[in-house]
């Protein structure tokens, strides 16, 4: 099993990366799709009064590799809000996208 650094929570030592690997996938997996079912959703047509929030989906999917790639291959997996939102200029850019298109969507379609 591996040992992680004291920066990490202690908890996480009672986890192997044999069993961590495959539910990452599942959750990442489940994440996306959640999402997709969120945007297109009656309640969500309804409420924002466009069926167009499909379109931001290529942004949640961009986001979720990146956090993914920083994670397994830069080794930033330490605090998520730090990685996303202090750390990493392509992920602020892709946000920054995701809201724009997010208010064009709402607003405009």
């Amino acid at each position: 099993m591996r040992q992680y650094t004291s920066n990490h929570r202690p908890v996480l030592n009672h986890y192997s990366s044999y069993f961590l690997d495959p539910m990452i996938a599942v959750v990442t997996a489940a994440m996306v799709v959640s999402y997709m079912l969120y945007a297109v959703a009656e309640e969500t047509v309804r409420f924002f009064g466009t069926r167009h929030l499909i379109w931001t989906v290529p942004f949640v999917l961009y986001g979720v590799f990146r956090y993914l790639y920083l994670t397994y291959q830069k080794k930033q997996g330490g605090d998520p809000a730090e990685v996303i939102f202090f750390k990493d200029v392509p992920m602020l850019i892709n946000i920054s996208l995701w809201v724009i298109a997010c208010i064009v969507i709402i607003y405009f379609f």
